[in-house]
């Protein structure tokens, strides 16, 4: 590795007096660090470039008291702790992830269960599974993704991105008066341990290796602000500093403002990111070393063992930012394709700007390479439920896009219609079917790479009330009790073949047209409800045309001749209809169109 140290934390009872020893070539003991508690050792390794894989001993020896009072007696022990090192894989790994890909979000709990014979483990803080119970795990795992491989390729995705597959040995948490589990996966118990109701670290080095072999890449979503309640290291602490520790339970305040804010106070800054999320997801101290050394080798450690492509950093905002740049520098620089994209939920461009690579001139820069689009998130939603005006309706993308001056590379923001925080899309347009289709046209067109939430392309809907579960439904036959299976197109309506078959046109249409992942967009001021822009690179040039209006529109196309060029005609990419561009194009009410221009 780029790096050539490596802190390894010894974990057993009474053993802050041993003495340390390593004997295998190559391998350098530099320090051994004590912390409060005493069943901790935390040893500082180097590893030379001439060292060799292979298992090597940690040992400890010393004297241990046997006894107490006049019978106490000392004892000498030693201890040999195997240790791994390994070969470095030549498998594909960390390809990225970019404008290209059309990224497919799923939750595996809720996605299918390939596999009944790990839906529940006894000895787990949870070992409860109903489908009837929203709130409880519902036995989804990752051979229940491996099965449906072909469902990904045959819809156009290009990548899939798991909700959080570490180990979430976590209790029955009472939120809002219900008990709910972990099954969404961000309350992480062992970093090192892929949950074994999802099917371990086998099943997913085998869905990675699955994935790679179809064409498909696999994204993480990572957690380095909190961990669960019951990780192994918070129930024995090393020293209370591992956590950010208040007076009396503080939580975050959920606001990103104080962060970026030239006149915000130390205090509300330090509430922000240091409060603890929820009561049960104890908030990481990463100014301790030790912490940032085990979340950031984690992180490492995970590209090379399982070969994945990218991550998504969960509530990347409340993490110490500089911190953040480190760990991203050190992946970058051992794994210079992959993708690095955060979750910050901001309420406008500039702040959302600030939390990645940007062009704002502040004291603090991020290297955060992209981040999931919340503005164009909010900007599409008003679009399609807001009357045209100067600024709402389309104005809302125009103007939203029009900011992308403040991102270093817009690109490589992940643009979205919704997502398991979210309400779902169908519902936020009031299933009107018009709506869905322009959105799922912006969606696929714009600039950024594109991310559709599982269920999307079969009418899957519903609000968040009363709760997240109501977005977070079983997709329908993806599993053994099922009566329909939406896999298939005789499982579905006629509705959803047809919801389904739109998406699977346009997405592949996108993954055969570079001019709509790498070509530059332009876009022209709305006029009249219609909202037009432009993806085009010397090869082909496609015109996207949005009519947000309640009726149709005759659309005159002289203001475009910037773009139109000599281009004679324009082919409807979906319908197949050819529009002379010598004529106004009639557009249907609250229909959006991309149409291929030529001669």
């Amino acid at each position: 590795m780029k790096d050539p140290r490596l802190q390894v934390i010894v974990h057993a009872e009474n053993i802050a007096s041993a003495d340390v020893s390593i004997e295998y070539p190559g391998i350098a003991l530099e320090n051994v660090h004590k912390v409060e508690n005493p069943n901790y050792l935390i040893l500082d390794l180097k590893i030379s470039p001439e060292c060799r894989a292979g298992t090597f001993h940690i040992t400890l020896s010393g004297e241990t008291n046997t006894g107490n009072g006049r019978r106490s007696s000392l004892k000498k022990f030693s201890q040999a702790i195997p240790y791994e090192l390994r070969s470095r894989s030549d498998f594909v790994k960390a390809q990225g992830a970019d404008a290209s890909d059309l990224v497919y979000l799923l939750l595996p709990d809720r996605f299918a269960n390939g596999d009944p014979s790990n839906d529940r483990f006894v000895g787990l803080a949870d070992s409860k599974v109903d489908r009837t119970n929203p709130f409880l795990r519902h036995g989804g795992d990752l051979q229940g993704v491996i099965d449906h491989l072909d469902y990904f390729k045959e819809l156009g995705v290009t990548a899939l991105w798991l909700n959080p597959v570490i180990e979430n040995d976590q209790p029955l948490t009472d939120e809002g008066g219900e008990l709910r589990s972990a099954y969404h996966g961000y309350g992480f118990t062992d970093h090192y341990q892929v949950d074994k109701r999802l099917g371990g670290n086998e099943a997913y080095k085998k869905l990675v290796d699955a994935a790679h072999a179809n064409g498909l890449k696999i994204i993480q979503d990572a957690v380095y602000n909190h961990a669960g309640i019951n990780h192994w290291l918070l129930r024995d602490m090393p020293d209370k500093n591992w956590l950010h520790q208040w007076p009396t339970y503080t939580n975050t305040s959920y606001k990103e403002q104080p962060i970026p804010d030239p006149h915000g106070s130390d205090l509300d800054r330090k509430v922000t990111s240091d409060g603890w999320f929820v009561p049960f997801l104890p908030d990481w101290n990463q100014g301790n070393p030790y912490v940032a050394n085990y979340l950031l080798q984690h992180a490492l450690w995970t590209v090379e063992y399982f070969g994945i492509d990218a991550w998504r950093v969960d509530t990347y905002m409340y993490n110490d930012l500089d911190y953040m740049n480190r760990v991203n520098s050190a992946l970058l620089a051992e794994y210079p394709d992959l993708h690095i994209f955060g979750e910050n939920w901001t309420k406008s461009v500039p702040n959302q700007a600030y939390f990645q690579e940007n062009n704002l001139q502040v004291p603090f820069k991020s290297n955060l390479p992209g981040a999931c689009d919340f503005q164009t998130y909010y900007a599409i939603n008003d679009a399609l439920n807001q009357k045209f005006g100067w600024d709402e309706g389309v104005n809302r993308i125009y103007q939203t896009l029009g900011l992308d001056y403040l991102y270093r590379d817009p690109m490589k923001n992940v643009v979205f219609l919704d997502n398991h925080d979210t309400d779902r899309f169908l519902s936020v347009v009031g299933e009107n079917m018009n709506n869905y289709r322009m959105g799922l046209i912006w969606l696929l067109t714009t600039r950024g790479i594109p991310q559709l939430y599982y269920g999307t392309e079969i009418l899957m809907k519903n609000f968040k009330n009363p709760s997240d579960a109501e977005v977070r439904r079983d997709f329908p036959g993806g599993f053994p009790d099922d009566k329909v299976n939406k896999f298939i197109e005789t499982g579905r309506n006629g509705a959803e073949n047809e919801a389904f078959d739109f998406v699977k046109k346009l997405a592949n249409y996108r993954k055969n047209t570079p001019a709509l992942h790498s070509g530059k967009l332009m876009q022209f001021v709305p006029a009249d409800g219609v909202y037009v822009y432009f993806r085009y690179d010397e090869e082909k040039t496609i015109m996207v045309v949005m009519n947000s209006n309640d009726k149709s529109f005759s659309l005159e196309t002289g203001r475009f001749q910037e773009r139109l060029g000599t281009f004679a005609r324009a082919v409807d990419v979906l319908s197949g209809l050819v529009h002379p561009l010598d004529k106004p194009i009639n557009l249907e009410a609250r229909t959006a169109y991309v149409l291929e221009l030529g001669n």
